[in-house]
């Protein structure tokens, strides 16, 4: 099993910094992809009320017959699910899918300005933390606005903001907002789905260390000290991509990725989607 260095959040628990996630894999899918996971060394694992999925990767953490404490297991409050009682609804439906009592990460998916319900979500996934049945509490893809006002609301700071993050979108300002708060930041579509893979020095860099082109695309979130959560269905990759802690970039290396950066979003925008 590949050894995985956790974060530790804000209140203390311990996240994997490279999880599994499930983004667009059917449900008849999930179960086989996070068994292939857990075998590789897994132990994070990132799904969402949306992504309709969640009962597959219940039914393959019951097969692993895993300790329940070795597990992380992320889901998400979808825009539509969101206020403070729909939002208990919610996670009372993603716990029985998942067949947990408890979930270690529970994000908000999308500030959803528009429909400006994320403060009562808020107050409804806090009591979800009080209550025992979540452990760490977060958010997704939320802008520095939309964390500034949850802070000003809420008790609790976020434990993590998951947030489009690959060479081509670094975003610096919000990374650098969640250093000062102390928030986690997490990685979705880190490979920025496919489209920066061939670049000349992502190519060049993993020629260099006989690496492909998404480990060392991997290696450099680790080495930023973000969490990432690669999706893959594909068992050889699946495996792949946990194994990218035997190796280092160089501080050269690290600044050829840098330079990648040009703002390309592969997703939605937080400020419209609603």
């Amino acid at each position: 099993m590949t050894s995985v260095p956790t974060v530790t959040l804000n209140n203390g628990v311990e996240i994997p910094q490279l999880g599994f996630g499930v983004f667009q894999v059917p449900d008849q899918e999930t179960t086989a992809a996070v068994t292939a996971a857990l075998r590789a060394g897994y132990r994070s694992i990132d799904t969402a009320a949306i992504y309709g999925n969640e009962a597959g990767v219940g039914r393959a953490l019951a097969d692993a017959g895993l300790p329940r404490d070795e597990l992380f297991v992320t889901t998400k409050v979808w825009n539509a699910d969101q206020g403070y009682d729909s939002t208990l609804r919610a996670f009372d439906a993603s716990s029985a899918k998942l067949g947990l009592d408890h979930v270690d990460l529970y994000l908000i998916h999308w500030p959803a300005p528009g429909r400006d319900r994320y403060l009562d979500t808020w107050r409804a996934i806090e009591r979800l933390v009080a209550d025992g049945r979540v452990r760490a509490a977060g958010v997704s893809n939320f802008q520095p606005p939309h964390l500034r006002r949850l802070l000003d609301h809420g008790s609790l700071v976020p434990a993590v903001n998951q947030i489009e993050l690959h060479p081509a979108l670094q975003q610096a300002e919000l990374r650098a907002l969640h250093a000062e708060l102390g928030i986690a930041t997490e990685a979705w579509s880190p490979l920025a789905q496919g489209a920066v893979l061939r670049e000349d020095a992502i190519v060049s860099i993993a020629r260099r260390h006989g690496r492909s082109s998404a480990q060392v695309l991997l290696r450099w979130h680790v080495q930023l000290g973000n969490i990432v959560i690669p999706k893959s269905v594909t068992p050889a990759r699946i495996r792949e991509n946990i194994d990218v802690f035997d190796f280092t970039l160089s501080d050269d290396e690290m600044a050829a990725v840098a330079a990648l950066d040009r703002g390309l979003r592969t997703g939605p925008d937080p400020d419209t989607t609603n």
